[in-house]
């Protein structure tokens, strides 16, 4: 299956074959966090993964790859998250050198033959990452709660394959406390939980061989000073455990900000890809030959914006669309006039309804209400479909009823947390 640390999965086409790859998907509801200034961020989006290390919920790999060397981590991550005096982010790769990952500087996936698997393909494993304290710190829940709470989505993960979480060692005893047996936990400082975004992009080849496409992590647009300096190199650190090559890729990518269908395409918004707080003085053409070469893709269709509010991950792709196959986009849609959202998403819908995929198709576009319950970040594990919910049927019965329709051959299962759903805490490994 998939892992579920970065929100990268890796999966094959060669179910035979099962080269591991990851895939992300916790989702906060109604997630807060302060900022620097003591306001409070309302996220109403959530995390999932794809097929890269969405888990191969992931990252890129392109031409000019470098590493930076020669620094200590904290070094690193502050670099890698100063702020201009004009509010852009100086764009620094991490020190992966220092992890101990196995570093591929002179090509790319594309060049070498790797791709991004979608993310229904089968996984060997998924793997997720428990946070840490400083995500929920002073917003009602003990860090006994949000563990007990990430471990109830692992749990149920687990019966349908196997799960990897990933753990601060200090917290190993309480994680093992919540967590089933056959749960593996590997050892690591992080400071988030939110895998699709911080962790690695698996992509595979026709061998069945996998690799991980390694973009850099800032803490979307450096929102909180600094404060992610393990997880800008986790994905170093998870290539290293896991035996895994991993191309570094200059430029600033999370997870959640790209979807894709395994055969080509990319969807991303220019609200995330194109923000000063992460990529500046980049052109939307020098982004698309990054993507192209990091995934295998030969495509990438572009969208405004993404869900509002969304303040921290500037627009995210996978709180508003996902692919569910190959040509077929599953899209939100809005009906209140009065609501932003109703703009964002008919702009969406025209833009998809006049493009076609790397293979020259016309989108198939499946309409899925907009609810505060984050149904868009389901994520697809091995006969399931693990759903975040808002527990309310006026809310949840519509969106429900249409993700069975598109995934009848699996289990459907809705998840309502107050801290934790589904989709960016863990990342799909197939």
């Amino acid at each position: 299956m998939v892992n579920p640390f970065n929100r990268s999965r890796l999966q094959t086409d060669n179910p035979d074959s099962r080269s591991k790859g990851v895939t992300g998907a916790l989702v906060p509801i109604h997630f807060s966090q302060a900022l620097p200034d003591g306001s409070i961020m309302q996220r109403r989006d959530f995390i999932r993964q794809s097929g890269f290390s969405l888990a191969a919920i992931g990252a890129v790999g392109a031409a000019g790859n470098r590493f930076v060397s020669g620094q200590e981590e904290d070094e690193v991550a502050n670099e890698t998250n100063k702020t201009r005096q004009d509010e852009t982010v100086v764009n620094k790769m991490p020190d992966y050198k220092s992890t101990g990952a196995k570093l591929l500087t002179d090509s790319t996936p594309t060049k070498d033959g790797f791709w991004f698997p979608a993310e229904w393909k089968p996984h060997e494993y998924t793997i997720m990452v428990m946070p840490s304290p400083q995500n929920w710190e002073g917003y009602g829940f003990t860090f006994d709660e949000v563990v007990e709470q990430w471990a109830e989505v692992a749990n149920a993960l687990a019966e349908f394959e196997p799960v990897l979480m990933v753990v601060r060692p200090e917290d190993k005893k309480l994680a093992q406390k919540h967590l089933g047996s056959e749960i593996e936990i590997m050892e690591f400082s992080v400071n988030d939980g939110w895998s699709r975004d911080i962790g690695p992009t698996f992509v595979v080849n026709g061998k069945g061989e996998r690799r991980v496409a390694g973009c850099t992590f800032n803490g979307w647009g450096d929102k909180f000073e600094g404060m992610h300096k393990h997880d800008a190199l986790l994905k170093g650190h998870l290539c290293k455990a896991l035996d895994v090559p991993m191309y570094p890729v200059n430029l600033v990518l999370e997870g959640g900000a790209i979807a894709l269908d395994g055969a080509g395409t990319i969807i991303t918004t220019a609200q995330c890809m194109m923000n000063p707080n992460r990529n500046p003085g980049m052109t939307r053409e020098a982004i698309d030959q990054l993507l192209n070469n990091a995934f295998g893709t030969k495509k990438v269709i572009w969208l405004d914006k993404g869900i509002e509010p969304d303040p921290i991950t500037d627009g995210h792709i996978d709180g508003m669309a996902a692919f569910v196959d190959e040509g077929v986009v599953l899209l939100h849609s809005c009906d209140d006039k009065n609501d932003p959202n109703y703009k964002i998403c008919r702009d969406a819908k025209k833009i998809l309804s006049e493009a076609t995929d790397a293979k020259g198709r016309k989108f198939e576009i499946i309409d899925l209400p907009l609810h505060d319950g984050g149904h868009m970040n389901f994520y697809l594990g091995n006969g399931c479909v693990l759903v975040p919910i808002a527990d309310d049927p006026d809310e949840d019965d519509i969106p429900l009823g249409i993700i069975r329709e598109l995934f009848d051959d699996r289990e459907v299962i809705g998840r309502a947390f107050g801290v934790a759903l589904v989709r960016d805490g863990t990342e799909a490994r197939g």
